[in-house]
């Protein structure tokens, strides 16, 4: 089970586990940690925007929807990135 940590907006940090699979957004809710998803996961507001700071190799490939946004750099969507094993993220959310 991959390891995600995840810093907060309040600079708090948690690394909790995952599943192989999971968005980064559905790890973090189901570790009972709040990350905005004002469009329901679906990759069309950008409050998920998270920056990757460890382990982007560990996350699925960027997909069109992130493409077509501007998603770029460090920066993936949580409802978007797929977990394929250890990773670190800051929320940022915009």
């Amino acid at each position: 089970m991959p390891t995600v940590t995840f810093t907060l907006p309040d600079g708090q940090v948690r690394a909790v586990q995952g599943r192989d699979g999971q968005t980064l957004l559905q790890v973090a809710l189901d570790s009972d940690i709040v990350m905005e998803h004002a469009c329901g996961g679906n990759g069309f507001c950008t409050t998920c925007l998270c920056d990757v700071t460890a382990g982007a190799e560990n996350l699925s490939p960027r997909n069109d929807r992130e493409e077509n946004m501007g998603i770029a750099g460090a920066q993936r969507l949580g409802c978007q990135a797929q977990v394929q094993g250890d990773c670190a993220v800051t929320m940022t959310g915009v």
